[in-house]
């Protein structure tokens, strides 16, 4: 795969100098590269893709996703804020809204789910999670992660989030409804100072509930681990977005007549639509956002596949194997993926690619806890360096473009012979060992 041209190179070499900046300037630059990454991944398509999906899925799902919240509430006793919630979610499509809020109400009256049997609540269990199923989905791209959670996990994370997560939502907006209604705070709302203050935060109550739920989200869904405070940043500025684009889309209904005359009766449809697309994108930003402030060394490549040089795989192989033998050596615990990671500083794509050739090559495997660490499969004292980058150079070879059927006129070949001959003779008597002790001399120099 070729690599991919920079996008916006002009931005992109102001946002990443040679050279790093002081001052307020170099504290601005962060949000600026977070921002560049994420315009750069919305120009590329791959966030606009998955919520065109999320769309279709969320149409197929959302009547009995609304009927099985419904019941579940209804279950607890807080069904009676299950209308207003939508209503104040489709409030940007104004009068539109309102219909399509009473067409959904009425097709989840209609759905009882006591007489579904055994097959109808499968499926309809099926459908409610398929669209959370594509969220995780869109989330492991967007962060990277190539391992899906196990079934078991997915069972329970799913249900956390279909069942308990509607349950606090609303529980927590009627337990607020019931402190502003209560006696004492009419009494304090007669006070001009603690009116303004009750009305201010009744008036971001909708908004701090947003961000939760994004918060919680981001937190949740992922198949890794996402620091908390990543995953406040994307909720904060994902709100942020969705109010704003909650405002500028009622703007647009409202001044938009030629629109509904266009499509008459189809109209709330379509602005149906199209306003499930912006949240979903809005969603997905927040998700990115997110992921950009946990691993900012991704925000120069942003989705695509990270492409190392030849030498620079041989660096990464030796640099890790170094890092593992001086780990055995010292008596540590084994190093995981995330602390090889840190320690590299490099993207988690890149080293888990050259820890998988090396597993493959038999140098290394992984332990079976969680999570996985990797010890060497052979004896360090007795493992040639020519071994190691033998597998570094040969590692992810395609089946069909192996380096054997690569035809080489005899100069060429005796070339390759002479390169081949001159490594392992300078590499004579130098094993996997050594890596360690020149590391600790290198160590050690520094500490000096």
């Amino acid at each position: 795969m070729p690599a991919a041209e920079p996008f916006a190179p002009f931005l992109a070499r102001r946002l990443w100098p040679a050279r790093p900046k002081s001052g307020w300037h170099g504290r601005l630059l962060p949000a600026g590269q977070i921002a560049y990454a994420v315009v750069r991944d919305l120009a590329q398509g791959q966030l606009n893709t998955h919520a065109a999906s999320l769309v279709y899925t969320t149409i197929l799902s959302l009547v009995p996703a609304l009927a099985l919240g419904f019941s579940v509430l209804k279950g607890f006793g807080v069904h009676h804020s299950f209308e207003p919630m939508l209503l104040k979610a489709l409030e940007p499509l104004g009068e539109q809204g309102v219909e399509i809020v009473q067409r959904l109400l009425e097709f989840v009256d209609r759905m009882q789910v006591g007489v579904l049997g055994a097959v109808g609540l499968a499926l309809l269990f099926y459908t409610a999670i398929s669209v959370v199923q594509k969220v995780e989905n869109a989330f492991n791209e967007i962060w990277h992660v190539n391992q899906p959670r196990p079934m078991a996990r997915k069972f329970t994370d799913y249900l956390s989030v279909l069942l308990i997560g509607p349950v606090l939502l609303f529980s927590a907006i009627g337990l607020g409804a019931s402190v502003l209604a209560s006696d004492p705070i009419k009494q304090l709302s007669e006070y001009r100072p603690i009116w303004v203050l009750i009305d201010t935060a009744t008036s971001l109550a909708p908004f701090v509930l947003v961000a939760g739920g994004f918060t919680f989200i981001y937190k949740l869904l992922p198949n890794v681990r996402v620091h908390l405070l990543s995953a406040v940043i994307g909720a904060l500025v994902a709100t942020a977005i969705w109010a704003f684009a909650g405002w500028a889309f009622a703007t647009f209904v409202r001044d938009s007549t030629s629109y509904t005359a266009i499509y008459s009766a189809f109209a709330a449809l379509i602005l149906f639509f199209i306003w499930l697309n912006v949240n979903w994108l809005v969603l997905l930003i927040g998700a990115s956002i997110a992921f950009y402030h946990q691993h900012p060394q991704y925000m120069p490549i942003g989705s695509h596949t990270p492409i190392l040089s030849i030498r620079s795989r041989e660096r990464l192989a030796l640099s890790i194997m170094a890092l593992i033998a001086e780990a055995q050596y010292r008596a540590e615990p084994p190093l995981s993926t995330d602390d090889l990671r840190r320690r590299l500083r490099l993207p988690e794509e890149t080293v888990s690619r050259m820890l998988d050739a090396l597993a493959g090559g038999g140098l290394l495997a992984p332990t079976t806890g969680e999570p996985p660490r990797w010890l060497p499969t052979r004896a360090l004292e007795t493992t040639s360096l020519t071994t190691l980058l033998e597998v570094a150079r040969t590692a992810g070879e395609q089946p069909g473009l192996e380096f054997a059927r690569i035809p080489a006129p005899p100069s060429v070949l005796d070339v390759e012979g002479r390169v081949q001959s001159a490594s392992e003779r300078i590499l004579d008597g130098l094993h996997l060992k050594d890596l360690a002790a020149r590391h600790e001399e290198r160590e050690d120099e520094r500490a000096a």
